[in-house]
């Protein structure tokens, strides 16, 4: 069956290849172990027939998977459907979607085809998955599904997306390199050799230790690259959008309002070379993909760029200006002799911030309608100083700005004042949510909206507006 990315009607099978994709990668194993065991037989072994069988099994089973999974779009739900012995319906409401994926592995790329994962609000994980369709449709059904999810005509094409920032590959390598695991990989090494020096069968002893360091560091290095090469971030009226890959590609969507928190991390080794890394935290885990159930995820937004770049990325389009970030007094000495100078932290009306860290600084930056909960702690050397810590929680375990060894009265009052403002952001981005997401009226007419400073419109009729928190309607 041949599909064609205009407008799919009724029910749709999978691109016809799709079995080779999914089970490729485990063919190819057995059929390397096959070939080891024909050489093998030469020497007397023989093939076993199990090993034959096991091989058409797979090719079975992904066979029959992609017989009984279909899906269908039919306006407001994307309807998917698997499962041989226990079928498995879901209804994936346009209206509640988040996010859709693009992802490309090896061997799907090399066939040209594509995978999507479609998030919706409230879900841990990709809520749907459709692997694989041909590149064309995948594309052109990701806008429709967008388009619906805005309220627009599905054949609405999908808005402009504008580059801000990509990472080359030396950089990415270079950075790579120059990091914790390196250090010790080098140190290990050098250890080694001055033992060699010293005792030659205690650094023969040593040497397999040194083998695996190397091997470890050339497995983490090969897959930063793989994963981060070709590193692209770009804006449009849905979100972050972000492109990598080697091997495989990932075109994927980061939705500003799921952003929980967003940190600027510098690392020593980069410090010299004005580098630093981006990351954001998202509402909901990556469920399977990384294995873990924390509320949240992380993502690079920047793996390694200069600050000028960062700060672009963070004012333009986070809206991250940021409030000033103040020390603590000076006797937070006695506690933290050694990273008191690179403790500070700030708040305004909208943000709370943070910074610390002598050896690895990272600024968090968290939204005041983002924080769940927020903490006053004094430990018995804060009481002697007369110092406390005030922390600002969202969902995640890592996700948090704090504001350490303040004066005791400073805690109090900010204990108070930024409940208060977090409260009132909460109230006035769900005031907002409910004015843009409230149905036009009869007598109203959905046209695009004028260009106004502040807003942004674009031919498609998607509309964006920073001030809103990025929520799209017209």
């Amino acid at each position: 069956m041949t599909l064609t990315p205009q407008a799919p009607s009724g029910w749709q099978r999978l691109h016809p290849l799709t079995p080779l994709v999914r089970g490729g990668g485990i063919v190819v194993a057995l059929l390397i172990v096959l070939a080891g065991s024909a050489g093998g037989r030469r020497s007397g072994g023989s093939v076993l027939p199990y090993d034959l069988a096991f091989v058409a099994l797979v090719v079975v089973m992904s066979l029959i998977k992609w017989l009984v999974t279909r899906w269908k779009l039919d306006g407001v739900t994307l309807r998917i459907e698997t499962g041989l012995l226990r079928r498995n319906s879901r209804q994936l409401p346009l209206a509640r979607i988040q996010a859709v994926d693009v992802v490309r592995p090896f061997l799907a790329r090399m066939l040209g085809l594509a995978e999507l994962r479609i998030r919706l609000a409230g879900s841990n994980s990709a809520s749907g998955r459709l692997a694989y369709l041909s590149g064309p449709l995948a594309l052109d059904l990701r806008a429709r599904l967008l388009a619906g999810h805005h309220g627009l005509d599905l054949a609405t094409p999908e808005p402009a997306e504008h580059a801000l920032a990509t990472v080359p590959t030396g950089r990415l390598v270079g950075s790579t390199l120059l990091s914790l695991a390196t250090f010790t990989t080098v140190i290990a090494v050098a250890a080694i050799a001055a033992l060699a020096q010293v005792s030659k069968p205690a650094a023969a002893a040593t040497g397999g230790t040194t083998f695996v360091y190397i091997l470890v560091l050339g497995r983490l290095t090969w897959r930063r690259v793989n994963e981060q090469y070709g590193f692209t971030v770009g804006q449009a009226a849905d979100g972050i959008r972000i492109r990598r890959g080697l091997l495989g590609t990932i075109a994927e969507t980061i939705p500003i309002q799921r952003v929980q928190a967003v940190r600027k991390i510098e690392p020593l080794l980069w410090r010299p070379f004005g580098w630093c890394r981006l990351e954001v935290d998202i509402a909901g885990s990556p469920g399977r993909e990384q294995g873990t159930r924390s509320p949240s995820v992380t993502r690079s937004l920047l793996p390694v760029g200069p600050l000028d770049t960062a700060g672009v990325l963070l004012g333009t389009w986070l809206g991250l200006t940021g409030p000033a970030l103040l020390r603590p007094p000076r006797r937070a000495r006695w506690k933290a002799p050694l990273s008191y100078h690179f403790l500070a932290a700030g708040h305004d009306a909208a943000l709370a911030a943070a910074s610390t860290g002598r050896v690895r600084k990272v600024t968090t930056w968290v939204p005041l309608e983002k924080i769940q909960s927020i903490r006053r702690v004094q430990g018995p050397v804060q009481r002697r100083l007369g110092l406390a810590s005030v922390h600002t929680d969202a969902a995640g375990k890592r996700v948090r700005a704090e504001f350490r060894d303040r004066e005791v009265q400073e805690a109090n009052n900010l204990l108070k004042e930024l409940t208060e403002l977090s409260r009132t952001a909460r109230r006035r981005v769900t005031s907002q949510q409910s004015i843009t997401s409230a149905p036009p009226s009869q007598h109203e007419v959905a046209t695009p909206a004028t260009d106004s400073p502040g807003q942004h419109t674009s031919p498609e009729g998607w509309y964006q507006d920073p001030s809103a928190r990025h929520q799209y309607r017209y």
